[in-house]
């Protein structure tokens, strides 16, 4: 019956494997038994990572950082805007109180009694009496457009 290697874990026949002893010790550091440095070797595997896995990191650590700085840029551009907006309104705000206290101040300096009476004593200005008020009925249209002179 033919032997197998001594790596192989599996024998196709029934002996027993011949371990050469020498060669075990020559393989394993001095002190430890077999078993625990091979435990030890299976640890180290485990342990290690492979290029690929570490260079899969980096790319996730890079990816992540330049979404975290892009985040963090969009953050900064929507805080801008909205500090930009709020000065706006109070611009705004500002101009429309401007803008009222000038429309008040020139409606109250407008005083019709004093353009009536200037209008009506110094100007001549009378009334419209009730036979000298013609009515017009509309056609579809808000106004009234006078093309010719009134008929007497």
């Amino acid at each position: 019956m033919a032997r197998t290697s001594y790596k192989n874990n599996y024998m196709r026949d029934n002996l027993a494997r011949n371990i050469d002893v020498r060669e075990a010790l020559k393989e394993r550091p001095t002190g430890e038994p077999l078993r625990e440095y091979r435990g030890e070797l299976k640890k180290q595997r485990k342990m290690s990572m492979g290029f690929l896995y570490v260079a899969f990191l980096g790319l996730a650590v890079v990816v992540l950082a330049a979404s975290l700085v892009s985040y963090l840029k969009l953050q900064n551009d929507i805080t801008t805007m909205v500090d930009d907006i709020a000065y706006y309104e109070q611009t705004l705000n500002n101009l429309t109180l401007a803008n009222d206290d000038e429309y008040s101040k020139i409606v109250n300096a407008v005083d019709y009694d004093y353009i009536r009476k200037v209008a009506i004593e110094e100007l001549g200005m009378v009334y419209a009496s009730e036979d000298q008020i013609v009515s017009y009925t509309r056609e579809n249209s808000d106004y009234v457009r006078q093309l010719t002179g009134l008929s007497d």
